[in-house]
């Protein structure tokens, strides 16, 4: 990816650069700042490929396993200076990833003994008149249809979903509460 200040640069001697900084929204100080950093990052870049090449070794002997905390460990015993933070930094643009031993957490364990749900409706979810079809979550307690007069009411934690299955001009009418209080 291209950074804006990067763009300026190559453009620059086509434009003129308060120009370009002006169209990308850029401060010309910012951009002349960035200008004259350019050769302190690109020896910090030559000395991440050094350090890079030093992590691929550690990382080799461990088989792959190890991660930025024990390369860090590694490399200090060998005599270098190293910065976890910047290692585990290194290790992320150049891809190098140690192997992650983590258990798996089992939240559910179904009822060998307890059978399938029958699929009663058989995945077809269209009715031919309101009151014929009445579906409702199994994690809620269900209660027996209404009368097609009356209303149907999901109750969730926060809102409640209220739908008249008829009304009086034979039109299906629903309405949104909110904790009791119509909205």
């Amino acid at each position: 990816m291209t950074s804006r200040f990067q763009f300026v640069d190559d453009h620059r001697a086509t434009y003129e650069v308060k120009r370009l900084c002006q169209v990308l929204d850029v401060n010309r100080s910012s951009y002349y700042k960035w200008l004259a950093g350019a050769e302190a990052r690109a020896g910090r870049q030559r000395e991440d490929l050094v350090l890079a090449e030093k992590i691929r070794e550690v990382h080799g002997e461990s088989g792959g396993a190890y991660g930025s905390p024990r390369v860090t460990a590694e490399l200090r015993e060998k005599g270098h200076a190293a910065n976890e933070k910047r290692i585990a930094r290194v290790m992320r643009a150049f891809d190098i990833t140690g192997i992650r031993l983590r258990r798996r957490v089992r939240t559910t364990v179904p009822d060998p003994a307890a059978g399938t749900v029958p699929d009663l409706l058989g995945r077809d979810f269209t009715a031919t008149e309101p009151g014929r079809k009445l579906m409702g979550s199994g994690s809620r307690r269900e209660l027996p249809p209404p009368a097609p007069t009356e209303p149907c009411v999901t109750v969730s934690r926060y809102t409640a979903l209220v739908t008249l299955s008829t009304r009086s001009d034979g039109q299906t009418a629903s309405g949104r509460t909110s904790l009791g209080i119509a909205v």
